[in-house]
């Protein structure tokens, strides 16, 4: 297991966007977060709308490398995410992309893939 990474500086601007993005989360943001807050889901800690790098991170769990993005339709085949992906992934971070429906309609599915990719070594 890599060590936890280093918070690289982030631009200012990129923290302001973050901490408005805490406040005002979409709606399925906002249920995930539900699941996710207070070591809820496999006792481990999941901090949301996360700078870092150049990058907001919808959540991450640090202790075991995993990012949930929770997606609406612009992120439909996104040239830019899948950059974005290699970088996290370079930095060794597994990453785990659900659509807003999914979250909303389909929530023990999304919860039970996450709770498989933290059980993952």
């Amino acid at each position: 297991m890599p060590q936890t990474p280093r918070h690289r500086p982030t631009d200012e601007r990129i923290r302001g966007f973050a901490k408005r993005m805490r406040r005002e989360p979409t709606d399925a943001e906002a249920a995930m977060w539900r699941l996710l807050r207070d070591r809820r889901l496999g006792h481990v800690k999941f901090r949301r709308q996360v700078p870092f790098q150049n990058y907001i991170l919808d959540f991450v769990c640090f202790e075991k490398y995993l990012v949930v993005e929770i997606d609406g339709s612009q992120h439909a085949s996104s040239e830019r995410d899948a950059v974005r992906d290699a970088k996290l992934a370079a930095e060794g971070f597994q990453i785990a992309r659900y659509w807003n429906n999914d979250v909303l309609q389909r929530r023990n599915a999304v919860l039970e893939d996450i709770l498989a990719k933290l059980a993952e070594p």
